[in-house]
C-alpha cells in the first residue's frame, strides 16, 4: 500500500508542477497583459485533483485518519482553481489580476499541504 501512496504522491507533485509551471512561465506575459491558460495548467489541475482524492482513499484505506477541514479547504481551493482554468481555457488573453489570483491560489494550496500538520 506504501508503493501505492507513494506513486500518487508523485503524481500529484507532478500536477503542481504543470499547473505552477505553467503559470510561472507566463510571469513576463502577465505586465503585458498577453496571459493566458495554458493546457498544462487545466491539466495539472486536474492531475491534482484526480490524485488528491485517490491519495484520501488510500490514506484511510491504509487505516489512517484524515484531517477533513485541511482537505475540505484544499479541494475547495482547487475547484476554484479548476473553475478558473476550465472557463478561461480558450481565452486569448486574461486579466492579471484573474491570473494571478490561479498563482496565488496555488502558491496557498501548497502551503497549506506543506505547513498543516
Amino acid at each position: 500500500m506504501d508503493v501505492l501512496i507513494n506513486i500518487f504522491v508523485g503524481l500529484h507533485i507532478i500536477g503542481i508542477a504543470a499547473l505552477l509551471g505553467g503559470f510561472l512561465a507566463q510571469m513576463k506575459a502577465i505586465g503585458s497583459g498577453e496571459a493566458r491558460i495554458s493546457p498544462s495548467m487545466l491539466h495539472g489541475a486536474l492531475t491534482m485533483l484526480i490524485t488528491g482524492v485517490a491519495l484520501v482513499g488510500l490514506h484511510q484505506a491504509d487505516g489512517g485518519a484524515v484531517n477533513n477541514v485541511k482537505i475540505g479547504l484544499k479541494l475547495a481551493l482547487l475547484v476554484v482553481i479548476l473553475g478558473v482554468t476550465y472557463v478561461k481555457r480558450d481565452e486569448e488573453r486574461l486579466s492579471a489580476p484573474l491570473f494571478g489570483s490561479v498563482g496565488l491560489l496555488t502558491t496557498v494550496n501548497i502551503f497549506i499541504a506543506v505547513l498543516w500538520v
